[in-house]
């Protein structure tokens, strides 16, 4: 039993030691002064377009939109151009990747997606702007080759 005891007081006395050892070892962190962060505030000649948005072209031409919303103003870059552009050309491959069969009072579409095949279907009526446009596409390809054979019989 003494022999216990003798060994809990060794490794007790060993720990103390070695976390007096770690807490003198310690150097205090240097305090790092933070940096000044200036407020985004709007530039005087910069142009309202609506009563919260507001855009800037900078001296180096860079363009920027300003917005004053609940926690303070933002400032981001104006893409606008870029972004219609891209717009514009997803929603071409859009058509292009997109075949259209009729199928009564409606018609079915089919597109190739990453996962698969990706079919629907939607009432003549019912079609959005990217599928009214693939069905002009494809009834514009039934007429070529009509148009053409009515030329050959000539």
């Amino acid at each position: 039993m003494t022999i216990r005891v003798l060994a809990v007081l060794v490794i007790l006395v060993a720990t103390a030691a070695a976390a007096d050892r770690s807490a003198t070892n310690k150097k205090k962190p240097e305090k790092a002064t933070p940096a000044k962060v200036q407020p985004v505030t709007i530039p005087p000649d910069a142009v309202q377009i609506d009563p919260n948005t507001y855009r800037y072209t900078d001296p180096a031409g860079k363009k920027w939109t300003y917005n004053r919303t609940p926690f303070g103003i933002s400032k981001m870059e104006d893409n606008s151009v870029e972004d219609v552009k891209k717009a514009q050309e997803d929603a071409a491959h859009l058509i292009e990747s997109t075949k259209a069969v009729e199928d009564g009072d409606s018609i079915q579409f089919e597109r190739a997606s990453p996962f698969g095949t990706t079919r629907w279907k939607r009432n003549k009526a019912e079609l959005n702007e990217t599928e009214r446009a693939v069905w002009e596409r494809e009834l514009q390809k039934r007429a070529e080759p009509q148009s053409a054979s009515s030329a050959n019989k000539d």
